[in-house]
């Protein structure tokens, strides 16, 4: 008995809209593009990784909690990251005609409500898509440090503005005297006492207010346990002190001398942040 060839599978539907707007940054007349956050596997079995600069921030990231989870929200973002993942070139084409909508004159786009650049094609297809829409503002947090070194900072199109947050792999590459970043810190109270300046009133002062940016941690009690009155900088540090003393016993070295794990953080200070 002979049974018929299964059908062959279809690509998934793509997205019919792109940006969208949850209801913070509604309030603030800014639109949304959002990736999976950090690590999982899609439905065809795929396993991927949008976050391969997380460090720390992984363990008390906002976008794995809550309405992020919730299957329909999810579902949209992993069909975002298979439409670019497949057509890189089929979705930038979709996102520029997205963007001719007159909605989008003279308004801002957030990239990444959740995940971040995790390739230099990926980054180098949203500059196309920038510069394409130079009458639409974009901007993002990054823990791609490196990656934006060498594919952004060099010729950055004028409507694109970054922040840099700290909580990653690539931590020790900035420099809080030059690079604009961004630091979760406890409470509010705890930003003002750094001297650093808090984007609780809009997510654009991000990237337009001063340099150094302070974000109350989420008030999600196992985070907030976790996170145990540090800040993302430090907690990262901390982190990576304790990797280099065990690859130095693992050497035959002799531990190096530091600051003090959960040594309070200083404006001034160069030692290389709410970015999911």
């Amino acid at each position: 008995m002979s049974f018929p060839e299964p059908p062959p599978s279809l690509p998934p539907p793509r997205p019919s809209r792109l940006l969208t707007q949850n209801r913070e940054m509604r309030a603030i007349g800014v639109w949304n593009w959002s990736l999976p956050a950090w690590a999982g596997r899609l439905p065809d079995g795929r396993t991927y990784n949008t976050c391969p600069s997380a460090g720390i921030c992984r363990q008390v990231c906002y976008a794995r909690h809550g309405s992020y989870t919730w299957p329909v929200v999810r579902g949209k973002h992993q069909a975002n990251l298979q439409f670019v993942l497949d057509d890189l070139p089929g979705w930038r084409k979709a996102l520029v005609a997205e963007l001719g909508a007159q909605k989008f004159r003279g308004t801002w786009v957030r990239i990444h409500d959740s995940g971040d650049f995790f390739s230099d094609a990926y980054l180098s297809a949203w500059l196309q898509v920038i510069r394409a829409r130079p009458e639409t503002n974009f901007y993002a947090y990054t823990k791609e440090v490196r990656r934006f070194r060498t594919l952004v900072e060099p010729d950055a199109p004028p409507n694109f503005l970054w922040v840099y947050s700290f909580g990653g792999i690539q931590d020790s590459a900035l420099d809080v005297a030059v690079d604009r970043v961004a630091d979760v810190f406890p409470d509010e109270e705890a930003i003002a006492a750094a001297g650093w300046h808090s984007q609780e009133a809009s997510d654009l002062l991000a990237v337009l207010g001063p340099h150094l940016v302070g974000i109350p941690a989420n008030r999600i009690p196992h985070f907030l346990k976790l996170l145990s009155g540090r800040t993302f900088r430090s907690w990262q540090a901390e982190v990576d002190a304790e990797r280099l003393t065990v690859r130095r016993r693992g050497r035959g070295l002799q531990p190096t001398a530091g600051p003090a794990p959960g040594a309070p953080d200083s404006p001034g200070s160069t030692q290389r942040n709410r970015a999911a």
